[in-house]
């Protein structure tokens, strides 16, 4: 029988999702509580990977076993059981087919960024000293939409067969006079490609990078031409959705 989790996880504690030969990882703690709870050995797969110190508000991952037990019930020895930085939602039963990376249809993620000192923001937002023009990078946001092929924001030495990801939606949004958040939507990502995105975005809105120098960088395919990758404590994995 296959199980869906959805959780949510700070990521400041943690290296990344995915089980590292060394430091703690959201997945190696999921799957230590899981395989405690049930008394046998749980193999977690996620619906992708978040990079160290990337957070989730969202997140699904699958498992299979063969033991009978109450999924309200498991949600809650599971909480009980997991460090306060990870937070389970539900566990529910799903049909054998459905996989939580390879069924996912769409990930949506957001980077915060602000530009008042605030202390209540510094663990999950990026404070910004310079002034940004937001509509020319939501004008180079749709530029993303037009293409699909995002090598430039792909960090070298990834061992990824393709580089190609479907765009559906890349803006910025102000929340208040002072924070902003921008969100990105897409079929697949490749790793740090959303960090990437907004380091060169940033360079964009500062004046520094006209559209058709950001769409050169994206049809040069290049990841020395794009601009830098962002902090990842600014970085919330929001959503993952599956087909109905």
């Amino acid at each position: 029988m296959r199980y869906f989790v959805w959780f949510s996880y700070d990521g400041t504690a943690y290296n990344g999702w995915q089980i590292q030969p060394n430091g703690i990882t959201v997945q190696s703690e999921l799957q230590r509580c899981l395989s405690l709870l049930l008394r046998e050995e749980i193999s977690l797969t996620g619906a992708g990977r978040t990079d160290t110190g990337v957070h989730a508000r969202r997140m699904a991952a699958h498992f299979d076993t063969q033991q009978a037990f109450d999924p309200e019930v498991l949600t809650k020895k599971l909480n009980g059981l997991l460090h306060q930085d990870i937070g389970v939602y539900s566990v529910e039963p799903v049909s054998n087919e459905l996989h939580a990376r390879f069924s996912a249809v769409e990930r949506t993620y957001r980077y915060y960024v602000h530009t008042r000192k605030d202390p209540f923001l510094r663990m999950y937002s990026l404070e910004l000293h310079y002034q940004l023009d937001y509509e020319l990078m939501n004008e180079a946001g749709r530029i993303l939409t037009e293409y699909d092929d995002f090598g430039a924001f792909c960090k070298a030495g990834s061992d990824v067969k393709t580089t190609l990801c479907r765009v559906t939606h890349a803006q910025w949004h102000q929340t208040s006079p002072s924070t902003w958040y921008f969100e990105i939507t897409a079929n697949r990502f490749l790793r740090n490609m959303v960090r990437a995105v907004v380091g060169t975005l940033v360079e964009v809105g500062r004046g520094r990078m006209s559209l058709d120098d950001f769409r050169q960088v994206i049809e040069g395919r290049q990841r020395t031409q794009a601009g830098e990758s962002m902090p990842a404590k600014a970085l919330f994995l929001e959503n993952v959705k599956y087909e109905p």
